[in-house]
């Protein structure tokens, strides 16, 4: 057996082929309509013949992301971090050095059936726990979770929660001081919507970030608190407000959450609305507090749901616009106005009150418009419609529902991936309060001679539920 060849960490074996790499990468990037510098990484060396002068030329080098302006810009190892963090760090003014971080990420654990999907059956077993003599508990990986340099969680059973958490707080931490400290941000679809309302974990205030050029006014910002005893204990709404442009700005404190006895975990959902219809810009939902073992019993406390949905089939393509409606009753209150659902205006400027109980007829007229695109690509005779009920074990939070699109089979043998992909999701991995209602809009492709099977799945609806 030929001896397995190390490679050099000041730079590349094969210095001709690394150029040539280079060079289409050059190729590939040098024409794109954002690109404001080349950036190169800390493998590359001093040549002659560097690609970058004879293939552009026309913009600044910069040879490795950490170089020049960057970081602490001497080339020292200073992005990161990658490992899980207390959510409230990121919001603070002194947890990063620089303005402009090259790097930083986080655990990202795949769903379970993607782990089935990827890994042999050895590689399925979740982390063991061993209790080391100093109190803390180490958690022991399989090997093959080790070989992908897998981090540890410490509580692998909520990795999806923990993820969600974390990546929506570093985002949303990045947007607390954007255009004050920092000046640059990517990440997911929930923390960089242009117009924004988020809970700063560190101040307790409620922020809204407007990303655009264009001044927001006239709207305000609704926070309620929900408790895992199913109750709504805080409920504010704010001044109208206007929001400039490019700009973060803090409003009302939660009062509740620094209280004497705050409850050890509760959910908080901020929205932030059109004063003048309740048309909802941004909503954002929080789970919090701290001893989150709490939340296991709440996955036997199933809310009742409602799901109206609108399939469109056109040969192997499926559109399909779906209605979940947490029919929980709410809690007694006054306070609990009728904007804390979404509510829209149909044509002749009637609102239509979602929280309603509502025939999909009805539903479907004052939407119609948003159909209007979808009808004309897909035969009429080929739409479906569907409402499913389900019955609940009382009110309370629907916690964090997603879909999955799978093929139908009455035989299929264990761990194997049903999944059909890709799928494009307009939200997924949602929650809901009673009362509460969300549109989800899902397309895919059906591979040839099969039948899609789309179900609904939650923390507290951990059973599923078949949608289409």
């Amino acid at each position: 057996m030929d001896e397995v060849t190390v490679s050099n960490p000041d730079g590349p074996l094969d210095q001709d082929r690394f150029l040539l790499c280079a060079r289409d990468t050059v190729k590939l990037l040098r024409n794109h309509p954002s690109l404001a510098l080349n950036g190169g990484t800390s493998a590359i060396t001093p040549v002659i013949k560097d690609p970058i002068q004879y293939l552009d030329g026309t913009r600044v080098y910069i040879q490795g992301s950490m170089w020049d302006g960057f970081a602490d810009g001497k080339g020292d190892f200073t992005d990161g971090p990658y490992e899980i963090q207390n959510p409230e760090d990121f919001f603070k003014p002194d947890y990063y050095k620089y303005g402009f971080n090259p790097e930083v990420g986080n655990v990202g654990m795949p769903v379970a059936a993607t782990i089935r999907a990827t890994m042999p059956p050895e590689g399925w077993q979740i982390p063991l726990f061993k209790k080391l003599s100093n109190g803390y508990i180490e958690e022991v990986p399989n090997p093959i979770w080790t070989y992908h340099k897998y981090i540890a969680y410490s509580k692998p059973g909520k990795a999806q929660l923990v993820n969600y958490i974390q990546y929506r707080a570093l985002l949303e931490g990045y947007t607390s001081h954007t255009w004050s400290k920092y000046t640059g941000f990517y990440g997911c679809r929930s923390a960089a919507e242009p117009i924004h309302v988020q809970f700063n974990l560190a101040t307790y205030s409620i922020e809204v970030v407007n990303t655009t050029s264009e001044e927001l006014p006239n709207v305000a910002i609704e926070a309620s608190v929900w408790d895992l005893e199913r109750e709504c204990p805080y409920y504010k709404t704010s001044e109208k407000l206007t929001v400039p442009p490019k700009k973060t700005i803090s409003t009302f404190e939660m009062e509740y959450l620094k209280s004497k006895n705050p409850k050890p975990v509760y959910f908080l959902l901020p929205k932030l609305y059109d004063a003048s219809d309740y048309r909802i810009y941004s909503r954002n939902f929080y789970w919090t507090g701290g001893d989150y073992k709490l939340l296991e019993p709440l996955r036997e406390r199933r809310p009742p749901l409602k799901i109206t949905s609108l399939t469109f089939i056109k040969g192997s393509t499926y559109e399909m616009r779906m209605h979940i409606h947490n029919t929980s009753k709410k809690p007694d209150s006054n306070t609990l106005l009728y904007r804390n659902n979404f509510i829209r205006k149909n044509s002749s400027g009637d609102e239509l009150d979602s929280s309603e109980s509502i025939s999909l007829l009805h539903w479907e007229k004052h939407e119609i418009s948003l159909y209007e695109k979808i009808r004309r690509n897909f035969s009429r005779e080929h739409n479906q419609a569907k409402v499913s009920e389900v019955n609940g074990t009382g009110k309370g939070v629907a916690f964090f529902l997603h879909f999955s699109v799978h093929a139908s089979k009455k035989e299929h043998k264990n761990g194997e991936d049903t999944r059909i992909l890709p799928v494009h999701y307009s939200d997924n991995y949602f929650s809901l309060v009673p009362g509460e209602v969300m549109t989800v809009t899902i397309s895919f492709e059906v591979p040839p001679s099969v039948t899609p099977r789309v179900t609904l799945h939650g923390w507290n609806h951990h059973d599923g539920h078949t949608v289409l």
